[in-house]
């Protein structure tokens, strides 16, 4: 009688799942973005505290609710921004993803600075957009008039379409960031011009006029890159 062990019931390694280490890194730099947004804000909320000491500003209710909610709205910029410079092949849109990782990490960090120093938490347990109580001068816009706060902000990704985002390679990736982002951008604006013309302090409707600014530019490029590949934008949710 052999010694042998029968191995033949035991799995053969070649029929496990494939890996994809592309998929794998797209995860890692998400991880390694959220945690950047956090740190960011950590920091800039002790910088901030130090630098308002001397001439502290008094924020209102448009302060702080546009400080919470775009924070929310930015941090999920930063996941889909990760997601597309970790998984795209296209120059083009790994600049864009970059772009925005970048410039609305270091915005949300600086919200999170003031809301820090104002002690005020850093989302709002009533829901989004409870502090735009006056939306007639942003029916330009295109946002749909509503009284008090809502449970989901305009141009969010829904958990399903961050999911395909995830899953997506190739110019599949590229083509459903684009339409993604591009409804992110527009569905935000309101919140941007609101706060740029009614916050109370000098920070913040600055931050929202530069944000407006930036914003527009990469809607328009995004919107041109989507004319290119010839995909229709998505329509706001």
């Amino acid at each position: 009688m052999s010694d042998v062990p029968d191995r033949s019931s035991e799995p053969d390694p070649s029929d496990a799942p494939a890996q994809h280490p592309r998929r794998n890194q797209r995860q890692v730099v998400l991880m390694l973005a959220i945690v950047g947004v956090l740190l960011t804000g950590f920091l800039g909320g002790l910088l901030v505290s130090n630098a308002m000491h001397t001439a502290p500003e008094t924020p209102g209710v448009v302060d702080v609710g546009f400080s919470q909610d775009m924070s929310v709205h930015h941090t999920q910029a930063v996941q889909m921004s990760s997601i597309a410079l970790s998984g795209s092949t296209d120059p083009a849109v790994k600049r864009l993803a970059y772009d925005i990782l970048t410039t609305q990490a270091n915005q949300a960090g600086r919200m999170q600075g003031w809301l820090q120093q104002w002690n005020e938490p850093f989302i709002s347990p009533d829901g989004y957009m409870g502090w735009m109580t006056d939306m007639s001068a942003h029916q330009h816009s295109g946002t749909a008039m509503h009284s008090g706060a809502v449970q989901t902000m305009p141009g969010m990704a829904s958990d399903q379409e961050m999911a395909a985002l995830g899953q997506a390679t190739g110019t599949a990736l590229d083509t459903l960031f684009l339409q993604l982002m591009l409804r992110h951008h527009q569905g935000g604006m309101p919140m941007i011009e609101y706060a740029a013309q009614r916050a109370d302090t000098d920070a913040v409707r600055s931050l929202a006029e530069s944000m407006a600014k930036t914003q527009k530019s990469e809607a328009d490029l995004m919107t041109q890159m989507l004319a290119e590949r010839k995909v229709a934008p998505l329509a706001m949710n």
